[in-house]
């Protein structure tokens, strides 16, 4: 038996009478269920119990102390408060480590991989796929021991107090009704297929991929549709050709693939209703607000031919270099540099309006030129923009559009690229269309839209034997069509930036000649 004497500062007589007591009194031994005789029997919470003469108080012995942290959703970008589950690598009972995937989520602007902060068991999910997860709220709880558990509390405080205690359903408890076997529980699809797979209620744990790595395509779901509709457990009469479930464009097609981001490539005979997807819904907010921004808009037509001989020279210049970096100079950069020495000579217009309750109104005049370039991504519409483009080349700003390009195609774009935006120019005439109407967003006064490039006739005067002759030639034609805050922007300084604008375009000379 186990026997604890507690001893204390008395004085001398508080010591002598405790030894008496002590003599006369039985022990007070501690026990559990360990010590005690295989035949004591122990009443329920009994905090004394009395075996052959001896007194024993109760001890109550745990396993190692364990400590459930939940584990929340850091803020992943400037002004994101929610994020959409796009897939869990994890369910209840996996154990984890440090750096380990978590989840993926897909913001307004970007897709991001959580990964753990804890060595641990993941205890609770939160969220199934598909639902809204807010930023500064717990996702996942994991149960972590050890000496750091204490600390992780401290850091990461309980929030379960303020979620309902039904622990959330796990995604893979949702009923199998596909005929195909599961193939996973992780999924790598794009937001884009995942977009087409929630659209034809198709769960992607059991659509086998096909691409690199198993990553699932737009072919997979859609063939996975195809099957689920053809099968013999549901009979139908088969539709005829001009009532097909979908049309799927030919992507071998000699045509160049137009790929809007706001239209689904599944065309059903039945009405739907579907979420917003999480650029869907910033692009419902930001254009609500914009609401509030008196417009003005000025549109211009730009020759030009002198700037597409330059280009060609340039192209001729990089095959000559022949060392990979770069082999080809779009128009962008020229668009984007351009824009840049107009802003220098009209900054208001590189300014935000910074307008807080209470208070008048000012303007915050930016020295950066952080030019936004819109880009249609599989994802839907993003800004990235292009970091100090007022101390950056031609050939800098090239580099930098094809790498956005790149990596906005893949998913990658950085939180980085996406903040701090001062201007936006649109080139949406890649796609078509030429005169536009950009919308403005309430941090910044200014935006333009490029409309497509067309080659169309037009008066020329030349000198003929000391006389004025006018004839018809054939010239490259662009046209610009720009938006201002009206509340600060004045259409005389928007028509002048414009003039100054088309004036560096069409004389690619001049824009030589200011270029620091």
């Amino acid at each position: 038996m186990l026997t604890i004497r507690i001893l204390a500062k008395r004085t001398a007589p508080a010591v002598a009478a405790a030894a008496r007591a002590q003599a006369k009194a039985p022990a007070v031994r501690l026990y559990s269920s360990r010590i005690l005789p295989t035949s004591a029997s122990v009443p329920a919470c009994a905090s004394r119990l009395a075996i052959g003469g001896n007194v024993y108080r109760a001890l109550q012995t745990s396993a190692t102390l364990h400590n459930i942290v939940p584990y929340k959703l850091a803020d992943i970008g400037e002004g994101i408060t929610e994020c959409e589950i796009i897939q869990w690598f994890v369910k209840p009972g996996d154990k984890v480590s440090q750096f380990d995937k978590i989840c993926e989520v897909a913001s307004d602007k970007a897709t991001v991989e959580i990964t753990s902060r804890y060595d641990g068991i993941i205890k609770k999910l939160y969220y199934q796929d598909s639902d809204i997860a807010l930023v500064g709220k717990p996702i996942v709880d994991i149960e972590i021991e050890g000496p750091s558990a204490p600390d992780a509390l401290a850091e990461e405080p309980a929030l379960s107090s303020q979620v309902s205690s039904t622990p959330a359903e796990l995604p893979g408890s949702v009923s199998k009704n596909h005929a195909a076997d599961r193939t996973g529980d992780v999924v790598y699809a794009t937001p884009a297929v995942r977009r087409v797979a929630r659209e034809n209620a198709v769960d992607l744990r059991y659509v086998a991929g096909s691409g690199k790595g198993g990553r699932i395509l737009k072919e997979d779901v859609l063939q996975f549709v195809e099957e689920q509709r053809s099968e013999p457990a549901a009979p139908a009469p088969e539709p005829s050709t001009a009532e097909q479930p979908f049309v799927q464009a030919n992507a071998s097609s000699a045509a160049p693939e137009i790929s809007l981001s706001s239209a689904s490539a599944v065309v059903t005979r039945e009405d739907r209703i579907v979420s917003l997807s999480p650029i869907q819904r910033a692009m419902f907010k930001s254009m609500t607000d914009s609401l509030g921004i008196p417009h003005f808009r000025f549109k211009d037509e730009i020759e030009l031919d002198a700037l597409m001989q330059a280009r060609q020279r340039i192209n001729e210049y990089l095959v000559e270099l022949s060392d990979g970096a770069m082999s080809k100079m779009t128009y962008m950069p020229f668009f984007v540099k351009a824009a840049s020495l107009a802003l220098t000579k009209y900054p208001i217009l590189n300014a935000k309006v910074a307008a807080e309750p209470g208070a008048p109104p000012k303007l915050l005049y930016r020295a950066a030129h952080n030019i936004g370039v819109a880009m249609d991504t599989p994802g839907g519409l993003i800004v990235p923009n292009i970091k100090d483009v007022q101390t950056k080349s031609l050939m800098d700003i090239a580099a930098e559009l094809r790498s956005l390009a790149q990596r906005g195609k893949s998913g990658a774009i950085a939180s980085t690229d996406l903040k701090g935006g001062t201007f936006t120019l649109s080139n949406v005439g890649m796609i078509g269309g030429t005169y536009l109407s950009p919308v403005l967003v309430d941090s910044e006064v200014c935006i333009g839209a490029i409309g497509k490039v067309q080659r169309l006739p037009r008066f020329e005067t030349v000198e003929i034997d000391s006389r004025s002759v006018e004839r018809v030639v054939p010239r490259h034609i662009l046209v610009t069509s720009w938006s201002a805050d009206h509340r600060v922007v004045d259409g005389a300084t928007m028509a002048r930036f414009a003039v100054l604008y088309k004036k560096l375009l069409e004389h690619p000379e001049i824009m030589l000649a200011n270029m620091k």
